[in-house]
């Protein structure tokens, strides 16, 4: 594995299209040990809503799942791709399956071999854990995490554990044959300049997808045309914690855009009107005002209120929405009826939980 023609055609032509991609939650009981029927009731909700994929082990699945006294990684993976393969075999759609990757590179390469065993298709992988490591040291590691899986790279926001990356890593990291997307996720608008620059440079635009991650600038991302080197580049699509909730209306966002782009932009001004109201949501979400604190038990919250999920709980028994949060969710709840699927939600429950 790890070269870039062995990818599943099917795969790259769905990732290139462009899909909605949730980032999974853990859904977990009151004595915070996994609930599995629910765990597997979102995969089926997800796959309802219309995701083109779904990414298991990413942050909101909690990084505590790697630990050897938890020991979820392979499990939540495992449960999400059996979820899926009934999902596809009932629809004979296929699910781009999405792994988070991440730790030094024993870790990664380790963890990136037990998500090519469960099914996975792509690991999204995280630098994290290498916060002082110069570029070579980067790349080195990233190629070995290659070999074993097909990569989607990851800028993730320093505020929640990410580092700073370089245009000239980014530009090296894209001609690694095995990446075939990168989730730009750095909340910053110069940096993530530099990676779209760094993919036009590298000469591999039309074989590396661009997925957005930036939840606080999600419309924008997807409408925006970015002409670089005489080259236009555009967001695919978008892998988002943001899109765990309300995943319904994600999807039908993305389609709309999606439609948008291919009339030559025509209703462009109208969609771009939303975008405020949907980064109001996710600041409200996200726990924006303590810099992210409540971020997985706010996602949580409204999966709670859905009855997706029983509680809010996290791996972590101090880790909940902080103070103020609950009232940001009711406002932006009320204020933007439009963004939830609440309805959708309701009407299929039973099934999902079945």
């Amino acid at each position: 594995m790890g070269s870039f023609d062995q990818m599943d055609p099917a795969v790259m032509q769905t990732l290139q299209r462009g899909v909605a991609i949730p980032a999974h939650p853990l859904a977990l009981k009151e004595n915070r040990k996994l609930d599995e029927r629910r765990q597997v009731a979102l995969t089926r909700y997800y796959c309802a809503a219309g995701a083109g994929g779904i990414a298991v082990g990413v942050h909101t699945t909690q990084f505590a799942i790697r630990d050897p006294r938890v020991g979820l990684y392979s499990p939540v993976l495992r449960l999400a791709a059996g979820a899926i393969a009934e999902f596809e075999r009932a629809s004979g759609k296929r699910i781009v399956k999405v792994a988070g990757v991440c730790g030094v590179t024993m870790q990664a390469v380790r963890e990136a071999a037990i998500a090519r065993e469960a099914g996975y298709d792509l690991g999204l992988l995280s630098l994290a854990a290498l916060p002082a490591a110069a570029d070579g040291e980067l790349l080195a590691h990233c190629r070995a995490v290659a070999q074993e899986i097909p990569v989607c790279g990851f800028y993730l926001q320093p505020s929640v554990g990410g580092r700073l990356l370089t245009y000239e890593f980014w530009r090296e990291f894209c001609r690694i044959p095995a990446v075939v997307a990168i989730k730009v996720a750095p909340f910053n608008r110069y940096q993530t300049l530099d990676v779209v620059r760094a993919v036009a440079d590298s000469g591999r635009t039309r074989e590396i997808a661009l997925y957005t991650g930036n939840d606080d600038n999600i419309i924008a991302d997807l409408l925006t045309e970015f002409r670089v080197a005489g080259q236009s580049l555009h967001f695919c699509g978008g892998l988002l914690g943001q899109w765990a909730v309300w995943t319904r209306r994600a999807v039908q966002l993305l389609e709309t855009i999606q439609a948008c782009r291919d009339a030559g932009g025509e209703g462009a001004a109208g969609i771009l009107a939303g975008s405020a109201a949907l980064t109001d949501a996710n600041g409200a979400l996200f726990d924006v005002r303590h810099r992210f604190a409540g971020c997985i038990a706010g996602l949580h919250e409204i999966l709670r209120r859905q009855g997706l999920l029983e509680g809010r709980w996290c791996l972590d028994a101090a880790e909940d929405v902080s103070g103020g949060q609950l009232e940001e969710i009711d406002r932006v709840c009320a204020s933007y009826p439009e963004l939830t699927d609440d309805e959708f939600v309701r009407q299929n429950l039973d099934e999902w939980l079945r």
